[in-house]
């Protein structure tokens, strides 16, 4: 469980969360129909934000980690 542990490390959470932000940037800069990446964006950033890892239960894992 390696990457479910990082992830829910404060770095994999900092790094979802600047993922995240990015996602979000470039689709507001894009506008049109670029606005669903901000909404896309906003997800890795309120799951990390939130302290929650959505991809552990691909791993086996808890949402929790």
């Amino acid at each position: 469980m390696g990457f479910v542990h990082f992830m829910e490390s404060s770095t994999g959470r900092a790094a979802r969360v600047a993922a995240g932000v990015v996602l979000a940037v470039v689709g507001a800069a894009q506008g049109g129909g670029w606005w669903a990446l901000v909404a896309v964006g906003a997800v890795p950033v309120v799951a990390g934000l939130w302290g929650r890892c959505l991809a552990a239960p691909l791993f086996g894992s808890s949402l929790g980690g």
